[in-house]
């Protein structure tokens, strides 16, 4: 019995050695996308942030920043997968973090299929921009159960929904620009992107977007950041960096 109550304790510090690495790992890759995405606006303004997608960026003369960007956002969402996994325990938080690796592998891929590889770059922007609302939705759920998580629950919640509402704020703007965009092209819509807008469209999916990626990356930075304070915390509490169990909420779990 004591021998193995010494290698359950033995594989939680295991585990918990691990915590603060990789939400540190998260910090960086996510803080570094953003960086990389700042910069692309600031070496490539003919693409107008307002009506261009990010993606676009791959017909520019930077396409290697925006796959650096890409690859430092799947770099990031799976560094805080291994960084909150010892915190998850109820069923919804679990397929959460199915759908957070799904929606890394996405972000992932983006930088390996750009926009040039339609189908590639689709299956991609499913994964990454879809996957990524249900995960944060499902673990801001499961982690506010946990005593530790509930003091940002709120937060990471209006972050969760803000993400699925800028999706539908894309879908909704490309749809209302296409349609105007063929208005203005006599009912066609143009082979190729123009340089400008013609007169009587406005478009705003270019920040519908960006919006996106900015919801998703605040999210991933919030969590790992709490992810660290929960592991220091717990470090402390025993003086010895063995992470105890949380106290979850009783009731049906999720």
């Amino acid at each position: 019995m004591n021998m193995m109550t010494t290698q359950q304790n033995s594989s939680i510090d295991d585990t918990s050695q691990i915590v603060e690495p990789a939400a540190w790992m998260a910090i960086l890759a996510t803080s570094a996308a953003i960086v990389f995405l700042a910069a692309l606006h600031v070496l490539s303004p003919e693409f107008s942030p307002s009506w261009r997608m990010i993606s676009e960026y791959a017909f520019g003369h930077y396409a290697w920043l925006l796959s650096l960007m890409f690859l430092s956002w799947g770099l990031g969402t799976w560094a805080l997968v291994i960084a909150i996994w010892s915190q998850v325990h109820t069923s919804a938080g679990k397929v959460g973090m199915m759908f957070l690796i799904a929606a890394g592998l996405g972000e992932a891929l983006a930088s390996v299929f750009d926009i040039t590889h339609p189908v590639g770059h689709g299956v991609a922007g499913l994964l990454g921009v879809i996957g990524f609302p249900i995960a944060a939705l499902l673990l801001s759920g499961a982690l506010g159960r946990s005593e530790v998580w509930r003091a940002i629950r709120r937060p990471l919640v209006w972050i969760a929904n803000l993400s699925w509402i800028s999706v539908v704020a894309l879908i909704a703007t490309l749809a209302i620009m296409t349609m105007q965009m063929a208005r203005a092209n006599g009912g066609h819509l143009p082979q190729h992107a123009p340089k400008s807008l013609p007169p009587g469209v406005f478009a705003l999916d270019g920040w519908a977007d960006r919006l996106i990626v900015s919801f998703n990356c605040a999210w991933v930075l919030l969590a790992a950041l709490h992810a660290i304070q929960v592991h220091r915390n717990d470090s402390n509490a025993d003086g010895t960096g063995r992470r105890s169990a949380p106290k979850v909420d009783s009731g049906i779990s999720g």
